[in-house]
């Protein structure tokens, strides 16, 4: 039973039970290659016990021609379904890409809400720079709204992943990625780091709250009475080690850009500043002017 459980678990939180647009479309796409190879093996299976049994030694019906060496239908069948299978799976593959790109934005009546990510260790930053506010391990975002990621590192390379609303991306020092995402139902989604960084690598998780709108503004509004995140408590947060939640009122202008293109412990030598050079790659975003700044 405890396994059982735990199993029910994992289903409810992961890939299987999507609770938005890009992890429902990525579930979608694992169904459909899953039939087509499906679609393979079940018949050879099934060929293989049929065979095997049609051919047994006391069977006196079978008709066997041990010195056959070529047959025209059969050579056409067996190279005529792995082509199939591969093309099947290419076009799967090639339209998925393109769709689900993690820059392509999401369809919506509604703007994006920007949010910058920063993996440190072993911890992650998330900031909102709209409202000026940040938190660690812990994001709360509306419901129904597009998620416009801009992530990057101040250390080695990490891996932001959200099973539930879907898209692993990189983060790396001196370069950012971009990801889109959204949140189509209310409930809290555990995401995780799926890259091994070092001793921390196993706690440095954190949850994403999907809340209404109302919520949502009601969150920014005791966010933006919380600590100070400055200087110093920067600095704190970038000590290595694990932490729980918090949350900020950012006073560093520019936060995110400066983590960026400051050359530090965990960029490449001569890259800080740069571009992802991946698929995934995005200019380092221009400042968002603070919507919430009258309220302080």
């Amino acid at each position: 039973m405890p396994i059982m459980n735990f199993s029910v678990a994992v289903l409810q939180s992961g890939a299987l039970n999507p609770q938005g647009p890009v992890a429902a479309s990525q579930r979608l796409i694992l169904f459909n290659a899953t039939a087509i190879m499906l679609a393979v093996i079940v018949p050879v299976i099934i060929l293989t016990v049929v065979v095997a049994w049609w051919f047994r030694a006391g069977n006196q019906r079978a008709k066997r021609q041990p010195d056959w060496t070529y047959s025209g239908p059969v050579e056409v069948f067996v190279w005529s379904v792995p082509l199939l299978v591969i093309l099947f799976l290419g076009g799967i593959a090639w339209i998925g890409s393109h769709e689900l790109d993690p820059r392509r934005p999401l369809a919506s009546a509604q703007a994006p809400l920007d949010i910058q990510v920063v993996s440190l260790d072993w911890k992650w930053l998330f900031i909102q720079p709209q409202a000026g506010v940040a938190s660690v391990n812990h994001l709360v975002v509306p419901v129904g709204r597009p998620l416009r990621f801009h992530l990057t590192s101040t250390t080695v390379m990490n891996s932001f992943l959200v099973p539930q609303l879907g898209s692993q991306i990189y983060t790396m020092a001196g370069m950012t990625t971009e990801l889109n995402l959204q949140a189509d139902r209310p409930g809290v989604y555990p995401g995780l780091s799926a890259q091994f960084s070092g001793d921390g690598f196993s706690d440095m998780r954190f949850e994403v709250e999907a809340v209404s709108p109302q919520d949502f503004e009601a969150w920014l509004a005791a966010a933006s009475e919380g600590a100070v995140l400055d200087a110093d408590a920067l600095r704190e947060l970038e000590r290595p080690g694990t932490t729980g939640r918090a949350r900020y009122r950012v006073a560093l202008p520019d936060l995110f850009a400066t983590l960026v293109r400051r050359e530090g412990h965990g960029a490449m030598p001569g890259m800080a500043g740069m571009a992802d050079a991946s698929i995934c790659r995005s200019p380092v975003p221009p400042p968002i002017p603070s919507t919430h700044a009258s309220s302080r």
